[in-house]
């Protein structure tokens, strides 16, 4: 695999990462230990990630998260809590790539991969909490579906395609705003029309 292409293949993995941080450590994991991808030498490091211990507890992970994502405000909850890690993890996925021997490209690597998978938790979390405002449990559980199926596709499709993965993880990125922008005006409209109409003062005669 090409330096450009790893470059690709670790930015499709941080945003991705934003959403199910432990499926893309597990996907990742899986790759490594059955050598899908071909590593260059000065990332032989990145091996760790398919050690049955850290597939075991991506394992874990990936199932808790899968579960908490179907309950509303559970999943709200279980975002709150990865506000932290979700980012931090994506920039460690970014950062593994890049040649020790240059810090300066390291710190750029941690600093925008840390950034995109923020970026992508914060539209996550946003549009799920819009969700949640809805009084039936199908949206959660259809939009809940809809990112384990989303993500695992587009973690495949970086293994064999990383720039055509990181094409669909923008997409993606951009109906997930979408959707966030459109349930909060629902709501917005929900709340208007069965607020209680303004009185008006009585007018002199």
């Amino acid at each position: 695999m090409a330096a450009t292409e790893l470059i690709a293949l670790a930015a499709s993995f941080s945003l991705l990462a934003g959403w199910r941080l432990y499926a893309t450590v597990l996907v990742a994991g899986l790759a490594m230990h059955f050598d899908l991808i071909p590593l260059p030498e000065h990332l032989q490091s990145l091996d760790v990630l398919g050690s049955p211990w850290i597939i075991g507890a991506a394992l874990l992970g990936a199932v808790a998260e899968f579960l908490a994502d179907k309950i509303a405000w559970v999943d709200s909850a279980w975002d709150g809590v990865h506000t932290i890690i979700r980012p931090l993890g994506g920039a460690l996925l970014a950062l593994a790539i890049i040649d020790p021997s240059q810090p300066v490209w390291q710190i750029v690597t941690l600093l925008l991969g840390g950034g995109s998978a923020f970026l992508t938790h914060g539209a996550k979390a946003s549009a799920r909490a819009a969700v949640n405002t809805s009084p039936e449990p199908v949206s959660n559980v259809v939009m809940s579906g809809a990112e384990d199926v989303a993500t695992t596709t587009t973690l495949l499709i970086a293994l064999a395609n990383p720039w055509i993965a990181l094409a669909l993880v923008a997409l993606l990125l951009a109906a997930t705003v979408g959707i966030f922008l459109a349930f909060r005006r629902f709501v917005k409209d929900i709340g208007e029309l069965f607020s209680p109409a303004e009185k008006k003062p009585p007018t002199g005669g």
